[in-house]
This record gives C-alpha cells, structure tokens and sequence, in this order.
C-alpha cells in the first residue's frame, strides 16, 4: 500500500488571474505577513466573484482531506451581492465551506475590490503605473479627479483609479502589474479591513516559528 501523501497547509481560491498572481506574492512574503513558511496551491474560479460567492465552496469541498486550510477570496464589487456588506458576504461563504472544512476555512471578501490592497502609500505604486512625478503627485491627481477624498488614504473607486492613470500614462493593466506590486508595497502598512482579516487569519493557522 502506497503511504498517504501528508497535506499541504494551505488551498486559496481566487476569483481570477490577477487575484491569485497577487496573493502568491503576498503568499511569498511569509516574514512581513508574520508567519512560517507554508506550502500552498492557489486556484481560480472560472465564474469569478460570483463563482467563489455561490459555489466556491463545491470546488473547495474536495480538497478538505488535501489541505489543513482552505481560504476563499473575492471582491464584493462584482459577485451580484453588493447588497450585502463585506461581512456578511463572508459569513454566507463560510457557513457553506463549514459543512467540509469545520472550522479550517475562511472566506476574505474585498470591500470594493482587490485594487484597494495595491493602493498604498509606496513610490512603488507610483513607479509602475508610471507616474513621472511620484506619489505625492499621484495622489493629488486622484484628489483632483475625485477619486480621494480628504484625509482618506484610498480612492472610493480603486479599480476605476488605477484604470483611468493607467489610461493617462500609456501603460496596460495586466496581471502582471498586480504581481508586481504585491510583491513590492509594504504589506504591513495595508490597513484595508480584508487584508487584516487575511492577515490575521494566516497568523492564527501559521504561526512564525517561536512566536
């Protein structure tokens, strides 16, 4: 009889390519998310928000005996339920995910959208959208525009932000844009809600060693 493969730690379903490029960089960067090293397999649905809102779950459920831990993240802006706040979207996806994975499962919805973790006070953000100025002149044209409103430190509508500076300095938005800078912001000055609750999650299950 062929011995039992031991579980990997960690099964993360992403609404799409850009979402699952940036949480395996963010994945990589164990040491500023303050836990171990952890081995992972990241999926996508291929309805995305909706999909990982409705029946994430089905595709998650086989996997339970695969993995110690399943995460399912999408955005609230998109998955048909904007309705709902973030947490509750939350609560629905994790009561489906507890038929298989008990208490091992955690579901992280995005309030808008997973442009509002890229959104931070870096010069990298300025650099690869291709600002000439830097940030502080990034940020005084989404002032300007409307996208900011004072003493915020996010635009209201991340996606259409970063969408039409992208449209102003030529540049494409790819998935790789969103590696990019998920592997270079600083994820411990993210103070976006889901985030924390990704981070914190992660610290829970993963503690770093000698923590």
């Amino acid at each position: 009889m062929m011995p039992t493969a031991a579980p990997k730690d960690l099964i993360v379903l992403a609404a799409d390519g850009s979402m699952k490029l940036a949480l395996e960089e963010v994945l990589r960067r164990y040491h500023s998310l303050g836990i171990r090293e952890i081995s992972y397999e990241i999926i996508q649905h291929l309805n995305h928000d909706p999909g990982v809102l409705q029946s994430g779950y089905l595709l998650l459920q086989a996997q339970s005996r695969n993995y110690l831990h399943a995460l399912a993240v999408c955005d609230r802006h998109g998955c048909g339920r904007e309705d709902l706040p973030r947490e509750q979207l939350e609560a629905m996806i994790e009561d489906s995910l507890s038929k298989h994975w008990v208490d091992r499962a955690a579901a992280v919805v995005i309030d808008p959208e997973l442009e509002n973790w890229l959104w931070t006070d870096s010069p990298h953000v300025a650099k690869e959208i291709g600002w000439p100025d830097g940030m502080a002149a990034l940020r005084e044209w989404l002032l300007n525009e409307g996208f900011l409103a004072q003493g915020r430190s996010k635009p209201n509508a991340p996606k259409a932000a970063l969408e039409k500076a992208l449209r102003l300095t030529a540049k494409r938005r790819s998935s790789a844009l969103y590696q990019t800078l998920a592997s270079k912001v600083s994820l411990r000055q993210c103070i976006d809600p889901a985030f924390l609750k990704l981070s914190e999650t992660l610290r829970g299950w993963f503690p770093a060693v000698g923590a």
